[in-house]
């Protein structure tokens, strides 16, 4: 917690503390789960489960490239293996904006609320 949230907390009154712990900055894995609820949490899913085939494709077409012994047979593994393998790691990626926006509407939320509370 940082000065202003200390300052912020101790200006409030008991009954207002309760609007500061529910709008509390959540932990990364709360973050994280929490892109899987909501209106548009079944985007997520979709894009986590298309994620998951392609890692899976991706690697099983990795290991197939380090078991082959001709180069053609190797580069018909190896760029599909790549290429899959990092489609999965952009969709992964994509995710992360999600969280961030998910944060900030947090925050002015809680700006809200003691706006709010301060004017009344």
């Amino acid at each position: 917690m940082d000065k202003l949230d200390e300052m912020i907390a101790e200006a409030l009154k008991n009954e207002d503390q309760e609007i500061l712990t529910e709008t509390e900055e959540l932990g990364y894995f709360a973050q994280a789960l929490g892109i899987f609820r909501g209106p548009q949490g079944w985007i997520s899913w979709v894009v986590m489960l298309v994620q998951i085939g392609l890692f899976g494709v991706g690697a099983w077409a990795a290991w197939q490239f380090f078991h082959t012994t001709d180069t053609l047979t190797a580069l018909k593994w190896g760029l599909p293996a790549a290429i899959l393998l990092l489609a999965a790691m952009m969709l992964k990626l994509s995710l992360m904006p999600v969280m961030q926006a998910d944060r900030v509407i947090r925050q002015i939320k809680r700006l809200e609320l003691l706006l709010a509370r301060k004017s009344d």
